[in-house]
């Protein structure tokens, strides 16, 4: 499709597409703590909690950056 290989449609999804839910997210777990009013400790709290699983993710990234390998 567009001259792109399924595999570099893929990593662009998994980089980007995932990514960017990823902060959208974010947003979300920002909006909820806003709305409960709940203060900066519960903030933390929350992004402890419902972001951490996030970590991950990045993670792999930024090792394999480090590395210098390919996904």
């Amino acid at each position: 499709m567009f001259g792109f290989t399924e595999e570099q449609i893929a990593a662009f999804g998994m980089t980007f597409g995932v990514g960017g839910l990823m902060l959208y997210m974010l947003f979300i777990i920002g909006q909820l703590a806003w709305e409960s009013k709940a203060g900066k400790f519960g903030f933390f709290v929350m992004m402890l909690g419902l972001a951490f699983g996030m970590v991950g993710f990045v993670a792999k990234y930024m090792i394999q950056w480090v590395m210098g390998m390919k996904s």
